[in-house]
């Protein structure tokens, strides 16, 4: 057995939850087939197959997703020759800039290729100021697929490590991924998409709490990792590292369809490789900022997976195992999951409109009892499945947002040549997106009218029975409910920087003049601009000029700024400002950059999670009263600070503790390892009132970045001295 690999089986309860779930389908199902309404029977098979699809879908699942790997990455070995490849169109300088610098200062030697697809001169200048090689080509044939291939021929490597234009690599990312090639039949190791900007389209951020919901959550969490077990992840055309001998042995990346890696994955596992999901995230990318770039992204991973499907066959093609055949097939099905929430969101008011039921008339009381364990099982059994990631109301809210791309998709079965389109990067480029609603839109109106419709009557036909009137009311309520949220989500959500502003804290020396520097706090910062509060010798106007330095592990960059806010409504105790930055140095841009991108930080600092509770955790929360507690609002505080365990002569360091709504402290961020347990003694300053507290650390968890490691410790007594 490969000590390696180990595994995440359901457990006990959710299995019990899950034959519970299909001895209600049992018999729910035959029941409902019964009952069809012969008197409208193309309405009611319709309906009725779309809750076989439904069902049928949850058993793939549950067949993908049982069983989970948990890999222990092997050393990477020496010597390898390695090339990092960054496909690129059209995409901002600033941008690619962010991703080459990750990608030159990954550990592991290396080459590093920008793959200009654009043909542009500030490319090329980008790349060689850079110190990376710039490929470009005479035409844009076969999309990405063909710039890889291209640069297949002037790359000399044995493993290609690939990433997109937007996605920033860590430093350990080779170090990580690069062991399992030690396993000659292993053809490529992916790992997880992960994203920074946690504004985007796609995150939902719920209210008072440090939960961040993201729609692909769930794939690269939970979906993949069930994948692997089957030795059918698939390469995602980012984030990965594939063997250049088994790309040869299948002719290059894979063309003629708008999604490369789907295909390429494919026809790897045809040939008898073996694929590796490493589920650690090492890469951090930018995500569609609006519903149009969203939508567009979706719509050509399905347009592509369709056409996957039409040339290669999935189920009867030769050379993939039964399993592998029945992953990929989930993966291609899951496009026509649009057809069915269609029907979902259209039937209720058929029913109102024209008062036809797609059963007999049986009464409520008998509907109920078949239909209501059926459906709440089915809930039940969805969120233990998914560990957690499953989310069941964000879920829905997105399939509302995505039915109709998902529609658009399934013609890709029937289209043989389907342009590659790139997601738009910039926020100028993804707002006046209200067409792309139309769907929402429709589904909200005929929804809102067939209610009164249906209620008073107003159909020309025969009232409804009362229980079929209750139900389909109750139904189009939810779809209302649905659409609403879209609709609001969707134009409440818009970015006026193009700068993702991270909310983690830094602390800065701000220069003050005729006086020593003063220590304070900047937040929501980006490579344009940030917000610090400080309590300032004097009051700092509005579009005046400062300067000072921004305190990173082993290094201070200076800089200076612009005042283009204030803001001192809450109290007096501190003064919050928003500058723009006014560099003078690339340098010192690019190493706030290194910082900042390609890491965990905001995740770890803010004590973020993409999973909940599932059903069972709650329950066992509710019967023991023990579980997760979540953290309340915390606010951050500069410090200077040395240790009072250690000879007094040690240099002086500065950290950031944050502190509670009561002004007791909570964390400590440093730069510096202190061990499992340290007694600090520090100086307050900042936010709130200088005083002096000693406190006695607990370490609680390291944070990556590219530049160096953040260490956040866990505070576990304070006192005044």
């Amino acid at each position: 057995m490969d000590k390696q690999v180990s595994y995440e089986s359901l457990s006990k309860g959710t299995w019990i939850i899950v034959l519970l779930f299909l001895l209600t389908a049992l018999w729910y199902l035959p029941w409902r087939a019964g009952i069809l309404n012969e008197n409208h029977m193309i309405f009611s098979i319709i309906l009725y197959g779309a809750e076989l699809f439904s069902f049928f879908t949850i058993m793939l699942h549950l067949f993908m997703t049982w069983r989970l790997t948990i890999r222990n990455p092997p050393p990477a070995p020496s010597g390898l020759r390695v090339a990092v490849l960054v496909p690129s169109l059209n995409e901002p300088l600033s941008v690619v800039r962010q991703t080459l610098l990750g990608a030159i200062r990954m550990d592991y030697p290396h080459q590093t290729y920008l793959l200009d697809d654009g043909r542009r001169p500030e490319m090329q200048r980008l790349a060689q100021d850079l110190g990376c090689t710039c490929i470009t080509r005479a035409d844009n044939n076969h999309a990405k697929a063909g710039a890889l291939n291209n640069a297949l021929q002037q790359v000399d490597a044995d493993y290609l490590a690939i990433f997109d234009a937007d996605h920033v690599p860590s430093k350990e990312f080779l170090t990580k991924t690069l062991g399992y090639f030690n396993d000659n039949n292993v053809a490529f190791v992916q790992t997880p998409q992960d994203f920074y900007n946690l504004d985007s389209y796609q995150h939902l951020k719920i209210p008072k709490s440090h939960s961040i919901w993201s729609e692909q959550s769930l794939f690269f969490r939970v979906i993949q990792r069930g994948k692997d077990y089957w030795n059918s992840a698939f390469f995602c055309g980012s984030c990965a590292v594939i063997r250049r001998s088994a790309l040869d042995a299948i002719g290059g990346f894979a063309t003629g369809t708008v999604t490369e890696d789907l295909h390429t994955s494919l026809r790897l596992h045809k040939k008898g490789y073996a694929s590796v999901y490493h589920a650690q995230p090492l890469a951090y990318g930018l995500a569609p900022l609006a519903i149009g770039p969203y939508l567009t992204q979706r719509i050509r991973w399905g347009q592509g997976a369709m056409q996957v499907w039409r040339k290669e066959g999935i189920l009867l093609t030769r050379g993939l195992t039964v399993p592998q055949r029945l992953n990929y097939l989930a993966s291609a099905i899951t496009y026509f999951d649009g057809w069915q929430k269609a029907i979902f969101y259209i039937a209720p008011a058929v029913v109102l409109f024209l008062g036809w039921l797609p059963i007999v008339d049986i009464g409520m009381r008998q509907f109920l009892w078949h239909f209501l364990p059926y459906y709440l099982l089915t809930f039940v059994a969805f969120e233990e499945i998914n560990r957690g990631y499953g989310r069941i109301l964000q879920t829905e809210q997105f399939n509302m947002a995505r039915f109709w791309a998902l529609i658009v998709s399934t013609t890709g079965f029937l289209r043989r040549t389907i342009r590659f389109h790139v997601t738009p990067k910039e926020s100028a480029d993804v707002h006046g997106d209200h067409h792309y609603m139309i769907p929402q839109y429709a589904i909200f109106a005929v929804n809102a009218i067939a209610i009164p419709v249906g209620i008073l009557g107003l159909s020309g036909h025969a009232p409804l029975p009362a229980w079929a009137l209750i139900g389909n009311v109750f139904w189009a309520c939810i779809n209302l409910g649905l659409a609403t949220l879209v609709i609001v989500t969707t134009i409440f959500r818009r970015h006026r920087r193009n700068d993702y502003r991270f909310p983690v804290p830094l602390a800065v020396r701000i220069d003050v003049p005729l006086a020593s520097s003063e220590l304070a706090v900047a937040e929501d910062i980006s490579l344009s601009g940030f917000r610090i509060y400080a309590r300032l010798v004097q009051k700092i106007a509005a579009h005046s000029i400062i300067t000072g330095t921004i305190i990173l592990p082993n290094q201070e960059i200076p800089f200076s700024a612009k005042v283009i806010a204030e803001d001192q409504k809450k109290s007096n105790k501190a003064h919050a400002i928003g500058c723009r930055f006014l560099w003078t140095d690339e340098a010192s841009r690019d190493r706030l950059g290194l910082f900042l991108y390609g890491s965990d930080l905001q995740w770890r600092i803010l004590g973020l999670s993409d999973r909940i509770r599932t059903p069972l955790e709650n329950l066992r929360v509710w019967l023991t009263g023990q579980g997760f507690h979540e953290l309340g609002a915390q606010h951050w505080i500069p410090v200077l600070y040395h240790r009072a365990d250690v000879p007094a002569a040690m240099q002086q360091g500065i950290g950031l503790i944050s502190v509670d709504a009561n002004g007791g402290p909570r964390f400590f961020l440093t730069y510096d390892t202190l061990g499992p347990i340290a007694d600090i003694q520090m100086m307050i300053q900042g936010k709130y009132q200088r005083q002096l507290v000693r406190i006695k650390e607990e370490f609680g968890e390291r944070a990556g970045s590219s530049v160096a490691p953040v260490y956040m410790y866990h505070t576990a007594e304070s006192a005044a001295i």
